[in-house]
């Protein structure tokens, strides 16, 4: 069906048609939508980063070291991995618009004689284009090809690998609107040290459900909706931030240089190593940058995180080492102790919505996932709902859809 809406496709405008050639306009357009859908995710991680890394059996010293060290960690590992990895490179690497493991996958098929996926269909050298496009290719580049193509292991393997992938993404579309809502409700505990357990676990229910719920107007129409809850919370988490860091720690910018990660390894060893698992929170929903791509445009989603979210979460996570280094003993829930108290139920409020809004871009992502698996033949077919007339990744998946909300809800449980 995607082959057959081609020619369509291409008669329509630049702008509806390939969203990477829009002009400025439709760019900042989507960069703004984005913020509600991609950076959702990403932007709440300072809820639970710290908490996790320092849930270990090391204990805090008096110098330091270990609040440095992590904050050295997580600087270094979102500017790798979100900065590097994804915006200088993943995002240069899509699939006719597409994003995703299986979109890599498809390229790859593109250029080498790899597919080991059960559709074959007659049509699926036209799908994959192979042996339509010719690129220039390395020495190094053919080696790879050949050794791939002559091994059916490693083609199993990379199979194998591709279709891990896939179902750890999907994964995290059941734990993450869970684990982000439960822990920015949990905030509650702060005001309310009495407050019974199972009260919020009804909150957080009834929150996942009209999340759920909002899928079917459309990914634009819920972005438009979501877009200013992040730009509201980013907005809180750098200025929350400057504050920690101008009152508590000015000096906790001497975290920018990576010999504390190695004085914070040294000093808490095998503890140590065990906590980078916590660290690695500070990217979760990284991939959602990806995954996303099909439903807005590289560099809409480049342009949205350079301008916003990159700096706002970096203000964040220093201000939050700030005040921990002055209140060591508040790490249970150092987050929402370290907002000003004439602030707190604003910031309260916000961080609840965007812990909704950061729920959001793992499920477009596993939306767009599993629409990529259906075209593969590798996920039973279900109906698929294209939600915009501009954008041609932006759908929704109701089979799918209930599905994630009755998982989350059990994995709440």
């Amino acid at each position: 069906m995607d082959l057959e809406a081609a020619p369509a496709r291409e008669n329509c405008n630049a702008a509806k048609a390939d969203p990477h050639k829009a002009s400025l306009k439709v760019t900042l357009a989507l960069a703004y939508q984005s913020l509600g859908i991609v950076y959702g995710d990403l932007s709440i991680s300072p809820l639970y980063t710290y908490q996790s890394a320092f849930s270990g059996k090391f204990h805090l010293q008096e110098d330091d070291t270990e609040i440095l060290g992590v904050l050295s960690f997580v600087l270094y590992t979102i500017t790798i991995i979100a900065v590097i990895k994804y915006i200088f490179i993943v995002l240069n690497a899509d699939h006719d618009g597409e994003g995703g493991t299986f979109a890599l996958y498809s390229l790859l098929c593109r250029h080498a004689n790899l597919s080991m996926l059960p559709n074959k269909q007659a049509m699926d050298e036209e799908l994959l284009k192979y042996n339509l496009d010719k690129p220039k290719q390395t020495r190094r580049a053919l080696y790879l090809k050949n050794l791939l193509e002559n091994h059916e292991n490693l083609r199993t393997s990379l199979l194998l690998i591709v279709l891990l992938a896939t179902c750890m993404l999907i994964a995290d579309g059941v734990l993450t609107p869970a684990i982000s809502v439960f822990s920015a409700v949990s905030g509650l505990k702060v005001a309310a040290k009495h407050l019974d357990e199972r009260v919020m676990h009804l909150v957080v229910s009834i929150i996942l459900i009209g999340l759920f719920a909002l899928q079917r107007c459309g990914t634009q129409r819920v972005a438009f909706v979501f877009a200013p809850v992040v730009i509201a919370w980013l907005l809180c988490l750098s200025s929350v931030g400057m504050y920690n860091i101008l009152r508590w720690n000015p000096s906790i910018f001497q975290a920018l240089s990576p010999v504390h990660m190695f004085k914070f390894l040294h000093v808490t060893g095998k503890e140590g190593w065990a906590s980078l698992g916590g660290i690695l929170l500070c990217i979760t929903g990284s991939e959602a940058m990806f995954a996303d791509l099909g439903h807005f445009s590289a560099s809409s989603i480049k342009i949205a995180f350079a301008c916003g979210v990159y700096p706002s979460l970096i203000l964040a996570y220093m201000g939050h080492a700030a005040y921990l280094t002055k209140h060591r003993s508040d790490i249970e829930r150092s987050f929402y102790k370290s907002i000003p108290r004439t602030v707190f139920w604003p910031v309260f409020v916000i961080a609840t919505l965007a812990s909704i809004v950061g729920s959001q871009a793992v499920i477009s992502a596993t939306f767009s996932i599993i629409k990529q698996c259906m075209g593969l033949g590798c996920f039973p077919r279900v109906k698929v709902v294209h939600t915009s007339e501009n954008v041609y990744g932006q759908i929704y998946i109701p089979e799918v859809n209930w599905m994630l909300l009755i998982l989350c809800l059990a994995a709440l449980l």
